[in-house]
């Protein structure tokens, strides 16, 4: 492949260690540093781009490949609520658009196993649930994007809470509604991702988890997407690629 990567940061970097390793050229690098380089004379000499940037740019980002016929895997959390602006450009242009919260394996079948736990605690009133993470201290935001799909597949699964609400511990109030789900956040030293989900009741605890190790679960995910899409059509999700089935 011959590939752009949107976002040249500490993932950026990973990337692009794991696809030259593996035969793939890196056309582009692009970042803070030089945004003028992409431009159309430059896309079109890529086969796939994946972005890693802010919720800032994601948006504009992913736009531009998909205007120039470009597949796009994306990363970059805290922009969902423009989804559907980019689902009818994927429509418009005949494109094709990868999106994940998290590219690693491991965390997806961790979602596959949170939406079944989900599913049987339905009925279970005497349980609550909770929902924590902690990544490093130069992720600014907050709650991860991991943690709100863990989130909003127990609020569709188990029908107990109505909505989340993010806190960044040492900063924000607690939640004291019953009906909102709490996703108690941290920032730490250098933590690639540590996520768990814990159904609390009076006599006894379930809990699951999963800890990253280093950023090249993630990387070799995104790459594995970028290498899947090309030559597809539409908007993708791991499940897609791995081929899950959602409803589990």
């Amino acid at each position: 492949m011959k590939i752009a990567i949107i976002g040249y940061g500490k993932m950026g970097k990973v990337i692009e260690k794991l696809a030259l390793a593996q035969g793939h050229e890196v056309i582009l690098r692009i970042s803070r540093n030089n945004l003028s380089e992409l431009n159309q004379k430059s896309i079109v000499q890529v086969n796939v781009a994946i972005e890693f940037t802010s919720p800032e740019t994601a948006v504009q980002n992913i736009s531009f490949c998909l205007e120039n016929n470009v597949p796009v895997v994306s990363g970059t959390t805290g922009w969902l609520d423009k989804m559907d602006e980019i689902r009818a450009q994927c429509s418009t242009y005949k494109g094709a658009f990868f999106y994940a919260s998290n590219f690693s394996i491991g965390v997806n079948i961790f979602f596959a196993m949170n939406r079944l736990l989900s599913s049987l605690m339905k009925d279970k009133f005497q349980y609550d649930v909770l929902v924590d993470e902690i990544h490093h201290t130069q992720k600014q935001d907050y709650p991860s994007g991991t943690a709100i799909t863990l989130s909003e597949d127990i609020i569709a699964r188990s029908g107990r809470k109505h909505t989340w609400k993010g806190v960044l511990k040492g900063k924000d109030e607690e939640v004291k509604e019953d009906d909102i789900l709490q996703i108690t956040s941290q920032r730490i030293g250098v933590v690639p991702g540590t996520h768990h989900v814990k159904w609390v009741s009076a006599i006894d605890e379930i809990e699951i988890s999963h800890v990253a190790h280093s950023r090249e679960g993630f990387a070799a995910g995104a790459l594995s997407a970028a290498e899947w899409i090309i030559g597809k059509q539409g908007c993708f999700g791991m499940d897609d690629m791995l081929g899950f089935v959602k409803e589990v």
